[in-house]
C-alpha cells in the first residue's frame, strides 16, 4: 500500500521511496502556499498560542487541512515544538512516527534510527542505498544549479532556493522532478551572467515572508549562497545512508 508521508523536516527519503511511498515536505507545502498565514491561523482557532513557533503552526495547519494520515516526526535535531505537535496529531488520528538525529552525531545511533525508519515503512536499508544511488545523480544536477548561481550569475538566488530546497522530497516524484531540473538546465546555461550584483550569502532558516530574494535584486544583490537549502541537497559524497546522514550539518549546528 503506497502511503504519503508527510514530514517535519528532512529526513532520509531514500527510505520512503525504497518502500513504495510518497514522501511530502509539510515545510516546503506551507511555506510555498499561496497564503501560508492561514494555515497559521488555523492552528491558532485549533488551540496553538499565538506566540509558539510559526512553523509549527504552519505544519500542522497543512496537516489538517489536506488530511495528512501519516508524518514523521523529527524529535532530536529541529524545532523543540515538534514533540508538542506530536502529541496534538496523535490525537487528531494521524499516525506519527518519530525520528532522531543524534546530537554528538553517534554512527551507530543514527544507523539504529535508519533499520528502524525501515521496518516501519516495509522496506530495508539495503533497497534505500539502492534508492541513494539515483537520488545522488538528480543531486548532482542540483548542484549544478548551485555553481551557475555563485560562480556565472546565471541563475537568481530565488531560483536557488526553490530548486535546492525541493531536494528535500524531489515533489514526491523524482523522475518528474528530475525532468524538470533538465529542462531549466538547458534555459540557465544559456542566460547572459549576471556580475553587477552584490553577492549575499543567506545564512539559516529562511523565515516565513515571500519574495525575499527578488527584493534582494532589486536593490542590487543576489543571494548566491543559500545554506540551509545548500544542505537539502545533500552536497559532497557519501558512501552512505549513515555518512550522507551525519555529514547533513542542519540537524547538528
Amino acid at each position: 500500500m503506497t502511503l504519503r508521508v508527510g514530514f517535519t523536516t528532512t529526513i532520509p527519503v531514500e527510505i520512503l521511496f525504497a518502500g513504495g511511498h510518497i514522501p511530502i515536505d509539510l515545510n516546503n507545502r506551507f511555506i510555498t502556499a499561496p497564503k501560508p498565514e492561514e494555515y497559521i491561523r488555523a492552528a491558532e482557532s485549533d488551540g496553538f498560542p499565538r506566540n509558539s513557533c510559526s512553523w509549527i503552526k504552519g505544519i500542522y495547519g497543512i496537516v489538517r487541512k489536506h488530511r495528512h494520515k501519516d508524518v514523521i516526526a523529527v524529535t532530536q535535531g529541529d524545532c523543540s515544538f515538534t514533540q508538542a505537535l506530536m502529541e496534538v496529531l496523535s490525537y487528531r488520528g494521524v499516525r506519527v512516527t518519530p525520528f532522531a538525529f543524534p546530537f554528538d552525531r553517534d554512527s551507530e545511533f543514527l544507523s539504529r534510527e535508519l533499520h528502524k525508519m525501515a521496518g516501519r515503512f516495509g522496506t530495508t536499508i539495503g533497497a534505500a542505498e539502492q534508492w541513494k544511488k539515483k537520488l545522488d545523480g538528480i543531486r548532482r544536477l542540483a548542484f549544478e544549479i548551485d555553481r551557475l548561481t555563485w560562480e556565472e550569475g546565471k541563475v537568481t538566488g530565488e531560483e536557488n532556493h526553490l530548486w535546492l530546497v525541493n531536494c528535500s522530497d524531489f515533489e514526491g516524484d523524482p523522475g518528474r522532478y528530475e525532468r524538470r531540473v533538465r529542462a531549466f538546465l538547458h534555459k540557465a546555461k544559456s542566460r547572459p551572467s549576471r556580475k553587477d550584483l552584490l553577492p549575499l550569502a543567506f545564512v539559516g532558516v529562511p523565515p516565513i515572508v515571500t519574495g525575499l530574494h527578488a527584493f534582494f535584486e532589486k536593490a542590487g544583490a543576489r543571494v548566491v549562497f543559500n545554506e540551509v537549502q545548500r544542505q537539502f541537497a545533500m552536497p559532497g559524497p557519501a558512501e552512505n545512508l549513515t555518512e550522507q546522514y551525519l555529514r547533513y550539518t542542519y540537524p547538528y549546528s
